[in-house]
């Protein structure tokens, strides 16, 4: 087929996907042309909304028409995998995924792949090193595969804000496909670093024949503004006050999964059909979620990040940030989702003076040190077989989330193997490239300092946003709040403001108790497994808030926080908790309080116990002992082991326990693994205590 009649195959089938008026791009036919006609590689770097999809989704209409095979598609999200299944089926496009919500439907996948039914195949970068996935579907794959596409690239590089060691495996498939299988990276959010990383970690990069495609990042329907108000609960009351005007329906994206559920709480409550969505939601659940914000069947989704990269509703009228992402790059990503199909879409950032802590906590679970991955290494280098991941983590220090990223990277590097039951070393040498680890440190510390450089700026922020991505064309979009001088206002109701107040600052989490000793204790010499006695139980605890809290979390991080000085409960603080033990359902009232020792805050717990056992008219029986020296926080294995040797009960309040005989109020600062509560609640129990209520001013989550 020659150049002409391609290039009118690919508008009549661009016509089939996006109706009869559409037209293809310049550079879409530029690219189209390059993977169909000329078999080449390709990396596209273009906004959100103009049409990256089009041109795999095309280029594979017309590979498939010339007898090539199924297009390849790594896709990171299963919300990005099923708008494009169903934006394909509009192309006359037959779609499939293999994932790990539908393993049982694997068979079938690859039987309708060998029968030539499928045309795409989307797979997340997580399924390349599946084991069976790898070895037994992925050979097959590149053998006939017609196109290969990478879609979100920045995720390969680790300079992107949204690195995922996964896609660092998309070099070694690369090298493993046969001779003239095109290749289409594709991402809105890359700047020259991110673009050259990427083209460098997938060979594409380095030969004359490599094409790359960038274009104007401007979005010209997105009206940037940035709103400050001085409390969470001012910000709070705005948005309840104001969402109503917002055009359709939007994203309201949150930093943290507690203030997700906060928002959505709050809003529900006054009368907005919205819902939360974070990683921790139930699959089904989220589905139902985008269901329902596509529909317009809800004003809001109370979002955070898991709602981020693929979501496709060309009418989303809006974003908002209840508090600022710490890349101008990832802000960039996350409002190119609204204003897509419209033309005027609001985006709007309410900055908190807590953003900065969220910062630097989510900063703090970088790659670790040396050392520990060097514990990773030679635990399986000495093993006589693969070890899971719940085998290995009692002999590393690391956490759970942690040994796994640690894994995938030496994964990619080669030190390391999964396999069937787990993890194996494959012998090979591996260095630490602490240079490059301090480097990507460097660059996050930098992206925060131009984030508040952001919500500071009195120039253009759309220019802003464009620079920071390397945007050549980057000019004042005169549509910005700074370009116009028309600000949303600051006044809220005082009205709105105080039941806002009211309604964050309701004090009383449940915690739930821990049911299931760690796996692998005897490795530490622990005699501790499987499920834990019922005789041993806590019961649901209780803490006045989480630190991630909107309302009560600044509060309590400055009472245990990292930086906080030990001294007595405030009596505002120790009024909440009074409330929080008055409306406490429990099957029968306390009898005395015990206190959790504190190596940092013994004023604070000391105080807090002793007053609650004063009012509540319960006897204080003492605290538990704690030996010297810092407490191991690796993981779950090796916190309660150490707290098996550390953590005892005196004679004295043994004897004081087993006398009072009833339930006990278990009283400490801050609940975080839940281990220390867990193993004094086994202590007091075995002392006698009927039950154990925890009560904590704090939790982690």
């Amino acid at each position: 087929m020659d150049i002409d009649s391609l290039r009118q195959r690919a508008e009549s089938k661009l016509r089939e996907l996006a109706g009869d008026a559409a037209t293809l791009r310049e550079d879409q036919w530029t690219a189209i042309e390059a993977l169909v006609a000329h078999r080449r590689r390709a990396l596209v770097v273009q906004r959100t909304g103009w049409g990256k999809s089009a041109v795999y989704f095309l280029a594979t209409a017309l590979i498939r028409e010339q007898g090539g095979g199924p297009t390849v598609i790594i896709s990171p999200l299963l919300a990005l995998m099923r708008n494009q299944i169903s934006a394909a089926a509009r192309a006359g496009i037959h779609a499939a995924t293999m994932n790990s919500a539908n393993a049982q439907d694997w068979d079938e996948v690859q039987a309708a792949i060998a029968a030539g039914e499928v045309d795409v195949l989307l797979v997340s970068p997580e399924r390349l090193n599946n084991p069976d996935f790898r070895d037994t579907v992925l050979p097959k794959l590149t053998a006939s595969a017609g196109l290969l596409v990478v879609d979100e690239a920045h995720c390969i590089s680790d300079w992107g804000h949204d690195f995922r060691p996964d896609y660092r495996r998309l070099r070694t498939l690369l090298g493993e496909l046969p001779e003239g299988v095109p290749v289409l990276a594709t991402t809105a959010t890359a700047n020259d670093r991110v673009a050259t990383d990427v083209a460098e970690q997938l060979g594409i990069g380095n030969g004359s024949d490599t094409l790359v495609l960038r274009g104007t990042l401007d979005r010209e329907s997105l009206h940037l503004a940035v709103c400050r108000l001085p409390t969470a609960q001012a910000r709070l009351a705005w948005l309840a006050e104001h969402l109503g005007e917002l055009p359709g329906s939007g994203i309201i994206y949150t930093l943290t999964v507690a203030a997700a559920h906060d928002v959505a709480s709050l809003l529900n409550d006054r009368g907005y059909p919205v819902a939360a969505y974070t990683g921790k939601t139930e699959p089904a659940e989220r589905q139902a979620a985008e269901d329902d914000l596509l529909a317009n069947r809800v004003k809001a989704l109370v979002a955070t990040s898991a709602l981020g990269m693929g979501f496709d509703k060309p009418d989303l009228g809006f974003v908002i940030h209840l508090g600022a992402p710490s890349s101008p790059i990832a802000y960039y990503q996350q409002v190119g989702r609204a204003g897509r199909g419209v033309d005027r879409a609001e985006v709007i950032l309410l900055p908190g003076r807590e953003d900065a802590e969220i910062w630097e906590y989510f900063g703090s679970l970088a790659f670790p040190p040396e050392s520990r991955v060097t514990q990773v290494l030679n635990a399986l280098s000495y093993a006589d077989r693969p070890l899971s991941t719940a085998a290995l983590e009692p002999t590393v220090e690391l956490s759970r989330s942690r040994l796994e990223m640690v894994l995938k990277v030496l994964d990619v590097d080669g030190a390391v193997r999964r396999v069937r039951g787990g993890w194996e070393s494959t012998g090979q040498d591996w260095h630490y490239d602490a240079e490059r680890y301090e480097r990507v440190r460097q660059a996050r510390s930098t992206e925060q300092a131009a984030m508040l450089e952001y919500v500071a700026t009195e120039g253009c922020r759309m220019e802003f946003l464009r620079r920071q991505l390397d945007d050549p064309e980057a000019v004042p979009c005169g549509r910005c709040d700074n370009c116009t001088g028309q600000r949303w206002s600051t006044e809220v109701s005082a009205a709105v403001v105080d039941s806002t107040a009211e309604k964050l600052q309701r004090p009383g989490i449940e915690v739930a108790a821990r049911r299931q000793w760690p796996t692998g204790m005897a490795k530490l010499e622990v005699s501790l497994s499987g499920k834990i006695a019922a005789g041993e139980q806590a019961e649901p605890g209780r803490t006045l808030g989480r630190l991630t809290d909107v309302g009560w979390g600044t509060r309590l991080r400055e009472l245990v926080g990292t930086n906080a000085k030990d001294a007595p409960v405030p009596d505002s603080v120790f009024k909440a908790c009074i409330a929080v033990l008055a409306s406490w359902n429990w099957a029968e009232r306390p009898v005395a309080v015990v206190g959790v020792p504190s190596a940092t805050r013994p004023e604070l717990v000391g105080d807090l116990a002793h007053r609650l056992a004063d009012v509540g008219r319960l006897r204080f029986l003492g605290t538990l002992e704690s030996a010297g020296g810092a407490p191991r926080r690796a993981n779950s294995a090796q916190r309660l082991a150490d707290l098996t040797q550390r953590l005892t009960l005196p004679a004295d309040v043994a004897a004081a326990v087993a006398e009072a005989g009833g339930p006990v109020l278990l009283v400490d600062d801050l609940v975080d693994t839940g281990w220390t509560v867990t193993v004094a609640t086994r202590l007091l129990r075995r002392a006698g205590a009927s039950a154990v209520l925890p009560f904590a001013l704090a939790s982690t989550s």
